[in-house]
């Protein structure tokens, strides 16, 4: 009885139901074996805390909990988002710019990944509505462009020019639509953003809207 209470509070904290509905599962006969062969409908059991995701974001959808809409966490299993501790994206990407997304629920991995004191590079690639007029990549690199509003400069980034009306643009901040704004800082507007970087870890093998579960060696990347 007892080893049946502790595994129901544990799937319970995965996510799989409430404990009762969990000790039911168990009672039917729905989740079997054990340890790492642990199987709840067949299934092996998700990751414990500390699970870390990257996904391929699509456009449209938004980084919250709450807003209306087609959200990202509508591409998630949903007993991701009944887990204990909380899962949360790292950080957030407007609802139309696409690319590299991290989710997870270790609460401290999550605020060392999001802080300015991770130094942790973050790379976009951004079309233009405008030819770009060549001042930009000193601009972004000096480390003194104030975004409208703000009374603190940027910290120097740098800006790989790809083509006529397109960039690439290396940041270790992550304020508000900062690479929209500092593009609008130089006179120019984004018209289509794609993170394709966040640290290490690209999504070139993700479709659209696909995700996929972070290896030991991959999370440890991040961590230095």
């Amino acid at each position: 009885m007892k080893d049946s209470l502790k595994l129901a509070k544990y799937l319970a904290g995965l996510g799989y139901g409430s404990r009762k509905e969990v000790a039911i599962a168990i009672r039917d006969g729905r989740v079997t074996g054990e340890g790492e062969s642990l199987r709840f409908d067949g299934e092996p059991i998700d990751p414990p805390h500390g699970l870390v995701i990257v996904m391929h974001k699509p456009a449209g959808h938004t980084c919250s909990h709450a807003d209306q809409g087609p959200l990202v966490y509508d591409l998630l299993p949903p007993r991701y988002l009944k887990r204990d501790p909380k899962f949360s994206s790292v950080g957030r990407l407007d609802a139309e710019t696409t690319g590299v997304l991290l989710f997870t629920d270790d609460g401290a991995l999550l605020h060392k990944l999001i802080s300015p004191k991770s130094n942790l590079p973050k790379t976009y690639e951004a079309t233009l509505a405008r030819p770009l007029e060549g001042h930009e990549t000193a601009l972004f690199a000096s480390g003194s462009l104030v975004l409208r509003g703000e009374d603190k400069p940027c910290l120097p980034a740098q800006l790989e020019v790809t083509g006529a009306r397109t960039a690439r643009l290396t940041l270790t901040e992550g304020r508000y639509h900062q690479v929209r704004r500092m593009f609008a800082a130089a006179g120019n507007h984004v018209e289509a953003l794609h993170r394709s970087r966040f640290g290490p870890l690209g999504a070139e093998d993700l479709k659209p809207g696909e995700w996929r579960i972070l290896s030991e060696p991959e999370r440890q990347t991040l961590t230095g």
